[in-house]
């Protein structure tokens, strides 16, 4: 996936503006770097002056050994997929991991009694993020209200300078509650997948809500519809 500069840079300016790191921060870098997580991990602390914390090689894999690095580096911001996070909050020492005081989630859907579990287990604020690696890693965001588990756990809504667009097979918007595809435009956008331009092409559509020829959108392939307040709620695939 062939991602441009300024898409990564509006993702992390975003995540800096909407959670706000200080130099007397620790990022927790833990997610290998094939994957796209790492970008945050990598640069948004190394950008704003806060500080990097490597984990050892295949740490990620160890919710005891992560739970450890957390309290000896003083981690105050780290992100889990949410089947590592169900590991992690059942670690004895998980709620003595005091400095960590924000938690994302990414890369699989977050089930609403894990958001409960975790409150039991610790305060600090649980933020639900969704985006593929084809619209610079996460578009949309929606944080975790403390107490019981939530009916459902939204994705939420765009980050800066990205539109969703929920849409039925002929690209006409969907009302609120009915089901559509989604469909990302805006900055976040990669210019394609390298040296595969049928696929490109199929993904990547011209974005009939936008002005300039050249205006696009992806197509996801994900189910959504909009909530009464204007979440979005992902509801699976639209090829399952």
């Amino acid at each position: 996936v062939m991602i441009e500069h300024r898409a990564a840079v509006n993702r992390i300016e975003w995540m800096q503006n909407a959670y706000r790191l200080t130099e007397d921060d620790v990022v927790l870098q833990k997610t290998p770097f094939s994957f796209d997580v790492s970008v945050w991990e990598f640069f948004w602390p190394l950008l704003f002056g806060a500080r990097l914390a490597v984990a050892e090689p295949g740490g990620h894999k160890d919710p005891a050994y992560l739970v450890s690095a957390i309290r000896e580096l003083g981690v105050t911001t780290l992100h889990f997929v949410p089947s590592m996070l169900r590991a992690v909050v059942e670690e004895p020492d998980w709620s003595r991991c005091t400095t960590v005081r924000q938690v994302f989630c990414s890369g699989e859907a977050l089930p609403p009694d894990l958001c409960a579990r975790h409150y039991e287990r610790h305060p600090a604020p649980l933020h639900n993020l969704y985006g593929p690696t084809e619209a610079a890693v996460d578009v949309s965001h929606w944080t975790c209200p403390a107490g019981p588990a939530p009916r459902t756990v939204p994705i939420g809504r765009p980050i800066q300078n990205i539109q969703l667009h929920v849409l039925n097979e002929a690209l006409e918007p969907q009302g609120i509650g009915c089901v559509g595809e989604l469909y990302i435009a805006g900055t976040g956008l990669a210019r394609g997948y390298l040296h595969q331009p049928e696929l490109t092409r199929e993904r990547f559509v011209p974005n009939p809500f936008a002005d300039g020829p050249d205006a696009r959108m992806y197509r996801t392939g994900d189910l959504v519809r909009r909530l009464p307040d204007g979440n979005l709620e992902f509801l699976g695939r639209a090829d399952d």
